[in-house]
Formats: C-alpha cells, sequence, structure tokens
C-alpha cells in the first residue's frame, strides 16, 4: 500500500496519481489535501512520512509545488528516504542506490504525463543492496547520533 499527500500546489498532480496507482493495481491511501485552500506542507508531509514508519504503508509519495518543502520535511523523520526527483534515472536510482521509501515530486513543475513516468520507474525499480546498504547504514547512524 502506498499513501499519498499535498498540499494545495501538489494537489491536480495528487488527484492523477492516484488515478495512475489504481490503473496499477495499487491501493492508495489519501492523507490529503482534499481542497484548493492554502495548508501547510509540513502537516502533510509528516503525516505520509509517520505512516510509512509505522509500517501502515509500505512506502509514501509527496507532493507540494515545486517538491523542496515536502522533502526537507520527510527527512526530519528518522527511518524515512524521502528523494525529490525530477528525471526517470533519478527515480530509478532513488530506489536502487538510496532505498528511497518516500517519492517526491513537484506539482509546479512537472506535467501529469512526466510525474506517472516518474512513479513508474520508481515503483519498478529494486534496491540493489550492497555497497549501497553499507551507506545507508551510515545515514542511520547519523540518524541515531542527531536524534
Amino acid at each position: 500500500m502506498i499513501i499519498i499527500g499535498s498540499d494545495h500546489g501538489g494537489l491536480n498532480l495528487k488527484t492523477a496519481l492516484n488515478s495512475y496507482l489504481h490503473r496499477r493495481g495499487i491501493e492508495v491511501t489519501d492523507a490529503g489535501t482534499s481542497g484548493d485552500a492554502s495548508v501547510d506542507y509540513p502537516d502533510f508531509g509528516q503525516k505520509v512520512a509517520e505512516t510509512v514508519i509505522a509500517g501502515e504503508a509500505e512506502l509514501g509519495i509527496l507532493i507540494c509545488g515545486t517538491g523542496i518543502g515536502m522533502s526537507i520535511t520527510a527527512n526530519k523523520i528518522p527511518g524515512i528516504r524521502a528523494a525529490l526527483v525530477t528525471d526517470v534515472f533519478m527515480a530509478r536510482m532513488a530506489r536502487e542506490h538510496n532505498n528511497a521509501n518516500v517519492l517526491v515530486l513537484g506539482g509546479r513543475v512537472l506535467d501529469e504525463q512526466k510525474a506517472c513516468d516518474l512513479v513508474g520507474a520508481w515503483l519498478d525499480a529494486t534496491f540493489e543492496g550492497g555497497r549501497h546498504q553499507a551507506r545507508l547504514d551510515k545515514i542511520t547512524a547519523l540518524e541515531e547520533k542527531y536524534s
């Protein structure tokens, strides 16, 4: 199951991605927002990240205007590896090398087709482990040191 959330700047793209994920047969939980009124992206970033960390969702997707704010927010939660991506190679590498458990997109910088391509590349990729796991272990050690 994937949990997806956005602020007002990512609402249209979130709606399109919800449809895309359902067409792929993926169960999706929508964490909001549901309207175009201005909201605070940290509220939705936190909700998605905490749901992933709690094991209530396998993966998360976050969308705000640029993706920057959501990325910063989600990465404050220990254990979250949120990757802001803008092309298919980055999306694939986010999973293969960084085992990103949250994908972050910019609703005002990506069109719907490109966003679907990025989500598809991320979902279809598999973490390679090996030397990449050793690097993730170093990130985990940093989280533990500063938590």
